[in-house]
């Protein structure tokens, strides 16, 4: 098995037994901190099994078929509308804050997203879809 597809299973397993159960018991804020980063957990209906499922990744193609999610953040939980947010400059304000917000993972990037410039933040970022979530 290779180095990546090693991470994506041990980070799919912390996830599943570790991340997602201690937000639904109220524990976020000690998960979601400067060393792993900013961390939020949606709940979102699968695009095929109509299931609400919660999960902090993995989760594009469910919001798009089902807009409506349930964020549990450390601060605690709230229902909201997701949405694309377009390319411009408010995807790249978004962008630029959640790689701030990511702990140790934002060097994998290799640049820092704080001091970058917006041409560099947009050509390293390209593809990455940003989601705005619009509070109910």
């Amino acid at each position: 098995m290779n180095k990546k597809r090693l991470l994506r299973a041990f980070f799919r397993m912390v996830n599943r037994l570790i991340v997602v159960p201690g937000f639904q018991m109220g524990l976020g804020s000690l998960i979601s901190n400067p060393i792993t980063g900013k961390i939020m957990v949606l709940g979102i209906r699968g695009r095929r099994t109509g299931k609400m499922r919660y999960t902090p990744v993995s989760w594009y193609l469910n919001i798009l078929a089902h807009p409506q999610v349930e964020v549990l953040l450390p601060q605690g939980r709230f229902t909201g509308r997701a949405e694309e947010v377009g390319e411009g400059p408010e995807r790249l304000e978004a962008m630029r804050l959640l790689l701030q917000g990511s702990g140790l993972s934002r060097s994998m990037y290799g640049f820092d997203p704080a001091t970058a410039s917006d041409d560099l933040l947009a050509e390293k970022t390209r593809g990455i879809p940003v989601i705005g979530i619009r509070v109910d």
